[in-house]
């Protein structure tokens, strides 16, 4: 147990709340294994009828992703420390997404890398005006895990691989647009909500009434400010090729295209190629569990990866934002580059027990 989350029963109603406000949030492996452990026992309690996670009253969340500098001192030596939580993370979004009941994530406030995880493969998402989504893992020799190869692919059109590749930014009322959580709430009615759900009976239906309860308080949600450059998303991030996919923004040659390819250049090159293959090879898992063994395999090689160590470095540590990377081209990136993060492990593959 730890106090950087805190997990409690009332009223039919399982809550998880993240508190480890110093850290935006960010997912240890205690919050992890914590969280799974309630999820497991509240699957197959017949008192839990709701799950609701969120952060701390009076705190900026809503989880900022991992612990990133530990997954770098762990692969600075011989890595264990890592894949553990990786392996604990990853069953945890395996709970998220086969809970058998609804799940409610109040992703107000800055929904990223792992914060994601906790809250996308959940039934219900309610995103506010203060939601800052990204998955931004390009930009530090990550890739977009958590069950990015899972719900990436499966947005509308190329959206999931413009948002993988570059780490754009979605905000408010745009992550419910892009499908990314499911409702738009004003974060000035998220006490109402809570109030509603602490005094609402959820025994004889939950899926139901808490459908009637976010009927009468969420908003109507707009028409994303991507909507704009869709076509060009769409026509651009085709294919299987990084390379391909740069030329072409280059020859769109609009403002918005031009600032893309700028983007994906600064990032990673292997892992772009890798991020790009993950999304790919996602979109044709048969299960979720088989998306995150084939995320595993990437995670288990990726945290002692020359370009995680060096983004890591460029980006949280020294923060000169000037990472190094090799091979510094998306053509210097071979096939065997990318294949080897995605071999099998044998007798290390992800389980879910």
């Amino acid at each position: 147990m730890t106090d950087s989350v805190l997990t409690k029963t009332e009223g039919g109603v399982g809550y998880i709340t993240l508190n480890r406000p110093d850290a935006l949030h960010a997912l240890n492996f205690d919050m992890c294994e914590t969280i799974l452990a309630a999820l497991r026992v509240w699957a197959q309690d017949p008192d839990v009828h709701l799950v609701m996670i969120d952060h701390a009253d009076g705190t900026r969340g809503f989880c900022a992703g991992g612990d990133i500098a530990m997954l770098r001192e762990s692969g600075l030596s011989d890595g264990k420390e890592a894949r553990a939580f990786f392996a604990e993370e990853y069953r945890m979004n395996a709970a998220i997404k086969s809970f058998p009941k609804p799940y409610l994530a109040l992703m107000d406030g800055v929904t990223m890398g792992g914060g994601v995880g906790l809250s996308v493969h959940g039934s219900h998402r309610i995103a506010t005006e203060r939601t800052l989504f990204a998955m931004p893992e390009t930009g530090i020799g990550l890739f977009p895990d958590v069950g990015g190869g899972w719900f990436l692919p499966r947005l509308r059109g190329e959206l999931g691989t413009w948002l993988a590749l570059t780490g754009a930014r979605l905000k408010g009322a745009d992550v419910a647009a892009a499908r990314v959580a499911t409702h738009f709430l004003p974060s000035e009615l998220i006490p109402n909500l809570k109030a509603q759900i602490a005094e609402a009976d959820f025994s004889a239906g939950a899926a139901e009434m808490l459908g009637e309860i976010l009927a009468r308080l969420t908003h109507a949600v707009p028409a994303g400010s991507f909507e704009a450059d869709m076509d060009a998303i769409n026509a651009c991030f085709a294919g299987d090729s990084a390379e391909a996919m740069v030329a072409a923004l280059d020859t769109d040659g609009s403002e918005w295209a031009v600032k893309q390819a700028e983007t994906i250049r600064t990032k990673s090159p292997e892992t772009v190629k890798v991020a790009l293959r993950q999304v790919r090879e996602g979109a044709k898992c048969d299960t979720f569990e088989d998306n995150m063994r084939m995320e595993y395999r990437i995670g288990w090689r990726k945290v002692q990866s020359p370009d995680f160590i060096e983004g890591v470095r460029a980006v949280i540590i020294d923060k000169d934002h000037a990472p190094k990377w090799a091979p510094a081209t998306l053509e210097a990136v071979s096939e065997a580059d990318v294949s080897r993060y995605f071999a099998p492990l044998g007798e290390d593959e992800l389980s879910f027990d």
